[in-house]
């Protein structure tokens, strides 16, 4: 599998953003900079920007002198937050912190065993056969059990720490009650969220049938998009080569599928641009006979799916199978059938 060329920013010491030497790189490698014609070292503007940002870490990512512009706007989004006692520093969130901030649709009844299966959000969501088969294939296999509950992430990325924490804890609460040590996590969004946050070990789904010596060999031999949380270890990429027949060509110069950071609901437009710019990539590499698109992140897959990109394949239902296409028509359906499970 080929990976991304190391970039400047990669492996330096952090330093403050008010250090800053106006380099404009990271400016030239980020639609949201760009459109704002601003720098990851201009903190008045970004303070009044901050929830505009995709947070796909990009900007930290090229800094030559190894700013983590990620942090910095997750650092300005937490006193907003803080200022605004607890909630977040705009509105236009009311919905997403219904559902996410004391999770509705949380269900542990099928908490079994030492180690769980975590599918996440959105993974049951857009993939609802997929996930049916791969807790019944664990079950029977090894007698693993299924949780359904929010990582937390998206709540975090608002800027609300204090219920991030508590959002932890009650994980941690939850999984203890259970005498859980192991999280088999479906979403790379999860596993980096919480691999460095849960005392439990925190294994993802490829490492764990690679080592079960479970799931089909798919072909490969196409485009792949990588997300957001995977570009700077590459772990689930790695993983994922174990079951492709030939090497995929990563997607390059797309910086996030359109969702991250919650951006989405602040710039719309720029959301939609970044996934037409995969579509328009994808067209042209349809003419080198590069059909599918494989992705490993089924918010990734449903938002470019309802964005005009064709043959999106996640790579985990292509290799247990299912051969399922995203549902986007019926997603909240699909995550709310998860509590009765």
């Amino acid at each position: 599998m080929e990976k991304s060329k190391r970039e400047p920013g990669k492996g330096k010491k952090r330093v403050d953003a008010a250090e800053c030497i106006h380099c404009h790189v990271c400016r030239k490698n980020c639609d949201f900079l760009s459109k704002y014609k601003i720098d990851i070292g201009d903190r008045k503007q970004l303070e009044e920007l901050a929830y505009h940002c995709f947070l796909c870490g990009k900007c930290t990512e090229v800094c030559p002198i190894g700013i983590d512009g990620r942090e910095e706007i997750l650092s300005i989004r937490r006193k907003k937050s803080k200022d605004s006692q607890g909630k977040p520093g705009e509105k236009g969130y009311r919905m997403l912190l219904a559902e996410k901030k004391n999770y509705l649709f949380r269900n542990y009844r099928n908490a079994a065993g030492k180690s769980v299966l975590f599918p996440g959000c959105n993974f049951p969501s857009f993939y609802p056969k997929t996930t049916e088969k791969l807790v019944r294939l664990l079950r029977e296999k090894t007698g693993m059990g299924v949780v359904y509950d929010c990582c937390g992430k998206p709540v975090a990325e608002l800027g609300m720490k204090d219920q991030e924490e508590k959002i932890i804890r009650g994980i941690e609460a939850r999984l203890e009650k259970h005498g859980i040590i192991e999280l088999v996590t479906m979403c790379p969004n999860c596993y980096y969220f919480l691999k460095p946050r849960l005392s439990v070990r925190v294994t993802g789904i490829y490492e764990k049938l690679r080592e079960l010596e479970l799931g089909s060999q798919i072909p490969g031999g196409d485009s792949i998009f990588t997300p957001c949380p995977d570009r700077e270890t590459y772990e689930w990429l790695e993983d994922i080569r174990t079951f492709l027949a030939q090497e995929c060509r990563p997607i390059q110069g797309v910086q996030c599928c359109g969702l991250g950071g919650c951006a989405g609901v602040k710039e719309v437009e720029l959301s939609k641009k970044m996934t037409g710019k995969l579509a328009e990539e994808m067209a042209e590499r349809r003419k080198e006979g590069l059909d599918v698109l494989y992705t490993y992140c089924a918010s990734c897959a449903g938002n470019l799916a309802r964005n005009g990109c064709e043959n999106v394949q996640h790579v985990l239902s292509e290799i247990l199978d299912v051969h399922e296409k995203p549902d986007t028509g019926r997603s909240m359906l699909n995550r709310m059938r998860t509590k009765l499970l």
